[in-house]
């Protein structure tokens, strides 16, 4: 994103304090990576449906990776001077096409091609949202407001699993959906209502972002980024073998576990834009040795329950602290590439979960159920000292 030009009545001047247009964004985010997480729960549902295999109807979640990651990186470029007010509500509203679309889907081509739209939502959403929060608060106030923004990830966490089993046994997984574009309609009025109009003063393009990825800090952030994120999903891809192989935990038992989980998530959010405003090269480092921390102490303690919970504990707030700690650290690294730059982060967290999911497979096939948390541990405090590296020019 390129720096605000004098203000005018087309722009929003750069110290435009909108809280509750902030507040707007976390909601879109709530309802976006809510749709994201529900075939998580509903998946047999969906698969017997359909009539396929729940391998095959699992191709939901892939092809709102693939849109994710292409959007986050290439819609900045594509509308390089469109009110990002206008982008933003628009993507909202494909969300909400997306999931209406998938409740009244009547094969798996179509259900695939609407979570495909999805993706594009949600990868767009993220790239401009972080940029246009940039524009609605101090810049010392930057972490805060992405924290704001993630809390919408950290609920949906939380409520998306459960509230679609649940929901999904009541209303069948096509209601499930059809609240979930609910959702999404109220984030997009509420948007309408509270975000201003801004039109970027020059335009984006791919040379633009081109540029922006030769710079060597970038990539040193952006490798950190991937290795912290990557060690995280080898672990959590897999953590029901895991626990299952550590400690023999049932069903009703990983609930509560996922829970905890979930709970300090949301805490590791809520301090995490703080210490990210005052501290981000400590954040950078803390929260992926978090993580590191409850892979390790999950395999070492994980065979008593309480070992299991506070390790849990500790691996959900690490986490929880990494997305406002990586957003804050593109915003601070490029400010005026800051929707290249963020769109890229993105596709690199898209790539992560991909890597992850592959690698945690084999590790699991090959070695054992506790080895993707041993990988994933290392890899944690790999990338976060990549990501420290990568702060070292600025703060000097």
């Amino acid at each position: 994103m390129q720096n605000v030009s004098a203000p005018d009545a087309k722009q929003v001047p750069a110290q435009t304090t909108s809280w509750a247009g902030v507040a707007s964004l976390g909601l879109g985010v709530f309802a976006l990576v809510m749709a994201e997480f529900l075939p998580a729960s509903l998946l047999p549902a969906i698969a017997a449906d359909l009539g396929v295999s729940e391998g095959t109807a699992g191709q939901a979640v892939t092809m709102t990776a693939i849109g994710a990651g292409l959007s986050g990186l290439f819609l900045p470029a594509l509308l390089p001077r469109t009110d990002r007010r206008l982008v933003l509500i628009g993507l909202t509203a494909a969300a909400v096409v997306s999931d209406v679309l998938v409740a009244f889907a009547p094969n798996l081509v179509v259900l695939l091609a609407a979570r495909l739209l999805m993706g594009v939502s949600l990868g767009g959403f993220w790239a401009v949202a972080i940029a246009m929060s940039a524009r609605l608060v101090p810049s010392d106030y930057l972490g805060r407001a992405v924290t704001v923004i993630n809390a919408g990830v950290s609920v949906a966490t939380i409520a998306a699993v459960p509230l679609g089993t649940w929901l999904g046994a009541l209303w069948g997984w096509r209601g499930v959906f059809l609240l979930a574009a609910g959702a999404a309609l109220a984030a997009l009025l509420v948007q309408a209502v509270t975000l201003p109009r801004f039109v970027p003063d020059a335009a984006g393009s791919l040379r633009v972002l081109v540029v922006t990825l030769r710079s060597r800090t970038v990539l040193f952030g952006l490798g950190g980024i991937l290795v912290v994120v990557a060690g995280h999903f080898t672990g959590f891809t897999y953590i029901r073998p895991a626990t299952e192989s550590v400690s023999g935990i049932d069903a009703s038992g990983l609930a509560v576990l996922l829970f905890v989980y979930g709970i300090a998530n949301v805490g590791g959010t809520a301090v995490s834009g703080v210490l990210a405003d005052r501290v981000l090269r400590v954040a950078a480092l803390f929260f992926p040795a978090m993580i590191s921390l409850g892979m390790v102490a999950m395999v070492v303690t994980g065979s008593t329950r309480a070992g299991l919970f506070v390790a849990v504990a500790l691996w959900g707030f690490g986490f929880g602290g990494v997305p406002t700690t990586a957003q804050t650290w593109a915003a601070r690294t490029d400010p005026q590439h800051l929707e290249q730059l963020g769109g890229v982060t993105v596709t690199v967290f898209q790539i992560a979960i991909a890597l992850a999911a592959v690698g945690g497979g084999l590790l699991v096939d090959h070695i054992g159920a506790t080895a993707p948390l041993v990988v994933g541990s290392m890899a944690a405090i790999v990338g976060g000292l990549l990501l420290v590296s990568a702060l070292r020019p600025a703060a000097r």
